[in-house]
């Protein structure tokens, strides 16, 4: 059984704890991060007390082609196909640019999936991302950089959140001593890709 974590167990980590490995102390910030670590921490007592073979996993942020406008990457993208066919003026919403991610195409995440139900340990936790962090801003500009929009960047307040940790960055040795894994994407790809999608699914919807 493969359980599925995020990176929120970790939460309230500080930038000197980086890159934050499987025995990160948990402080979840939020409520998604809260119900994701008591996930964790009842599979790993199923798996110890029961004898199951039950393997988890923390995955950093993950993007890519399909993915809900309401995540980051997603609402650049689509906001810069909406400028680039006329259906909205030259602005794109942002909340905070300056917080670094650890992001990591979602075709690498699912393969790292499988390997672990291949290879992983019982009860064992592993962390999945490039262990590499970039800020938000630089998602921003090379998401623009694919396009010949000029756009102005225009901070929105409903788009910040309450509590936004500076720096989350993936220790993932455990992952590729035990798998071998290794990311396949470049971000470069990545949002080419996540582009792409949003132009091709916007154009469909003005036909």
């Amino acid at each position: 059984m493969l359980v599925v974590g995020t990176n929120e167990e970790y939460g309230a980590s500080s930038a000197s704890a980086q890159p934050l490995n499987e025995d990160t102390p948990l402080r979840p910030i939020s409520p998604y991060g809260v119900s994701k670590a008591a996930q964790s921490l009842l599979a790993q007592q199923y798996a110890l007390s029961h004898d199951l073979d039950i393997v988890r996993v923390r995955p950093f942020t993950h993007i890519g082609p399909r993915q809900n406008e309401r995540f980051v990457t997603a609402s650049f993208a689509r906001q810069i196909a909406r400028v680039e066919y006329g259906l909205q003026a030259p602005v794109i919403n942002v909340g905070n640019l300056g917080a670094y991610r650890d992001f990591t195409d979602v075709r690498d995440i699912v393969r790292a999936y499988t390997l672990v139900v291949e290879h992983g340990e019982a009860a064992a936790v592993y962390n999945i991302g490039t262990g590499r962090g970039v800020t938000v801003r630089h998602i921003l500009d090379l998401l623009l950089s694919l396009s010949t929009c000029h756009v102005e960047i225009r901070p929105d307040p409903a788009l910040m959140r309450p509590i936004d940790i500076p720096v989350v960055t993936a220790d993932c040795r455990r992952l590729q001593e035990c798998t071998g894994w290794q990311p396949q994407y470049t971000l470069e790809q990545t949002l080419h890709d996540v582009l792409a999608y949003w132009r091709e699914h916007t154009a469909k919807n003005l036909s």
